[in-house]
């Protein structure tokens, strides 16, 4: 299988801790058994993303702050989703964005979703990095590219995604050579369409390919009549419960 050719020295015998980055739950008021289940005792999760409504809003929402706080009250890291759209938002808008965020919600840092990932961009990234690391002191921060950038990315954020998209692509998909210059915990997959069969092949791809961050689940974003692609991370997977198990006990070799 492609996912083992990548020689990642020590990504299969060393003792990495994966957890759950969950990249967006719907809002609480119509996923409220969801976000109860993300505060339970002994869930591995990394960090839990607030995405208001496409950002934060315009106006704080009583419930999503709710929700956030009880969330960090059990020790769970809360970013803020703040939407980068390739480089179409501009400077201004994102860190407004993520002064919201801040205000509103009392984020642990942000998922800068939808970035840039070529070297033309870095330098514009990388502003927007420093600044938001100081309007939030210890900001976690998480460039959400979903595929590999270049490397020189991996200097500014906490994490990188370096895959988001479906698990027909993901069990195929191939780890770039530079990421092995770095440990796991820099990493994170987000993958949709996984079927409850596959999930062990799944995280044993993550961990091969030096992901220690991970989401699967089940929904997919196929397309439902004229209202465009469904959201595949709103509600929780259905085998969340067993994820939590496998992922809580380390993966299997």
């Amino acid at each position: 299988m492609p996912y083992l050719t990548s020689s990642r020295p020590g990504t299969a015998t060393t003792d990495v801790r994966t957890g759950l980055g969950v990249p967006g739950v719907a809002h609480p008021l119509l996923a409220a058994d969801e976000w109860n289940r993300l505060h339970r005792a002994g869930t591995p999760l990394h960090w839990v993303v607030l995405d208001v409504a496409d950002g934060p809003g315009v106006q704080p929402d009583p419930h999503c702050l709710e929700a956030a706080g009880r969330l960090r009250n059990a020790g769970v890291r809360v970013l803020g989703h703040v939407d980068a759209a390739y480089g179409l938002r501009s400077f201004g808008e994102i860190i407004s964005d993520a002064h919201r965020f801040l205000d509103w919600y009392q984020v642990d840092g942000f998922l800068l979703d939808r970035c840039h990932a070529d070297r033309a961009a870095l330098p514009e990234v990388r502003r927007t990095v420093a600044t938001l690391r100081v309007i939030r002191e210890g900001a976690h921060v998480v460039l959400g590219h979903g595929t590999h950038p270049h490397p020189g990315y991996a200097e500014h954020a906490d994490q990188l995604v370096t895959y988001s998209g479906p698990w027909s692509d993901y069990r195929w998909s191939q780890v770039a050579e530079w990421t092995a210059d770095h440990p796991p915990e820099r990493f994170c997959h987000f993958v949709h369409g996984v079927p409850r069969p596959h999930l062990e092949e799944a995280l044993r791809v993550a961990r091969w390919q030096g992901a220690a961050t991970i989401y699967f689940t089940d929904h997919s974003d196929r397309v439902s009549g004229h209202a465009g692609p469904a959201d595949p991370w709103g509600p929780l997977p259905g085998y969340w419960d067993d994820i939590v198990s496998r992922v809580g006990t380390g993966v299997s070799e």
